[in-house]
């Protein structure tokens, strides 16, 4: 196909040379669409062969058609969804586990974030315990308070230790004479 067409742009390309210097632009002109006109007719002619394309429109009714039943394929049919069935339920199953697990982790991380959190607070109240029960503290404080140290007797402990323990009264019952 090229090469005809590469042999007849040879051909009018030499005819075209020797007529196009001689009769000016316009005679140019129409031998360029003449020649292209040719190398397209060449061009369809090689596309399509020597006979036209004709399509021939054709009305197919299938209505009247039943499909037979094929119990075969239906029970191939039930194995295969009930099969496909099961493998989604294998995969959601494991997809659910594998979420699962790593929410448990995120649960398990920030716990431990609270634990430490709660660690260091805990070390925190530790340290103000200390330095709230520190004696010498207590003792300034009472001092600008104008709190004196207590003199004897006057502490009484919740054990009954001390020298002025007080007593609790007790009743005893009257005996009688033996007459």
């Amino acid at each position: 196909m090229a090469t005809m067409a590469t042999e007849q742009g040879t051909i009018f390309g030499m005819g075209m040379g020797m007529g196009a210097s001689s009769a000016g632009p316009a005679n140019a002109m129409h031998a360029r669409a003449q020649r292209n006109r040719e190398l397209f007719e060449l061009q369809k002619r090689a596309r399509r062969g020597p006979t036209p394309e004709v399509f021939f429109a054709k009305h197919i009714d299938n209505s009247r058609i039943v499909k037979a039943d094929d119990p075969e394929r239906r029970r191939e049919m039930r194995t295969f969804a009930a099969t496909m069935t099961l493998l989604f339920v294998l995969v959601m199953v494991y997809v659910w586990q594998h979420f699962s697990a790593i929410e448990v982790g995120y649960r398990v991380e920030t716990q431990k974030q609270q634990v430490d959190q709660l660690m260091e607070q805990n070390r925190e109240l530790r340290l103000a315990e200390a330095q709230l029960v520190d004696p010498q503290r207590i003792e300034q404080i009472a001092q600008q308070l104008g709190l004196n140290v207590p003199q004897p007797g006057q502490v009484v402990r919740p054990d009954g230790s001390g020298a002025n323990v007080p007593v609790l009264a007790q009743a005893s019952a009257p005996s009688m004479p033996a007459n």
